[in-house]
């Protein structure tokens, strides 16, 4: 259990997404940006100071070639119940997020979506590869590949170097 899981795709930008419209969106957009993304969830203990920190993030780099990635994610304690619109409407609303948030996915288990077991297999955690809790975060360089993973308590902004030294790379 945790073991990473062989993929085939070599970068993010192979992949195609739901938008919470159901909408399909190809990654290969977000080609030349660099992306953290993120499973969130809005009834978290990590809900408000992830959100609120992502939003200040993205305002800040949004014009450098910067994007954020929200995938919101019902697989702990059931902490994102709500539907897909329902969540971007609680994001959007109360949170100001301006990113992109997707339709809710599965990030662990045989029914793992599919780019999350890319992310997975490319930054295993400390632990194996499973994701442990809400707001896992995945800094991905214009090139699609991933830099580096972050744990549920690492706030984003504690990892704004790290994005800058991105965009500039």
């Amino acid at each position: 259990m945790g073991a990473a899981e062989s993929v085939p795709e070599t970068s993010i930008h192979e992949f195609t997404v739901k938008d919470c419209n159901g909408k399909e969106v190809s990654l290969e957009t977000y080609k030349g940006k660099v992306l953290l993304v993120v499973n969130v969830a809005s009834k978290c203990g990590f809900t408000e100071t992830n959100y609120t920190q992502l939003t200040e993030l993205y305002q800040k780099y949004r014009d450098k070639d910067f994007e954020i990635l929200a995938f919101p994610c019902n697989q702990f304690l059931r902490q994102e119940p709500g539907t897909d619109q329902q969540i971007k409407d609680f994001a959007c609303t109360r949170f100001k997020a301006e990113y992109p948030v997707f339709q809710k996915v599965r990030v662990n288990g045989p029914d793992a979506a599919p780019i999350y077991k890319f992310l997975k297999a490319s930054k295993p955690g400390l632990f194996g590869s499973r994701i442990k809790w809400n707001f896992t975060k995945f800094l991905v360089d214009k090139n699609g590949k991933v830099i580096d993973r972050y744990a549920t308590s690492t706030a984003p902004m504690s990892i704004e170097k790290d994005i800058q030294k991105a965009l500039e790379g």
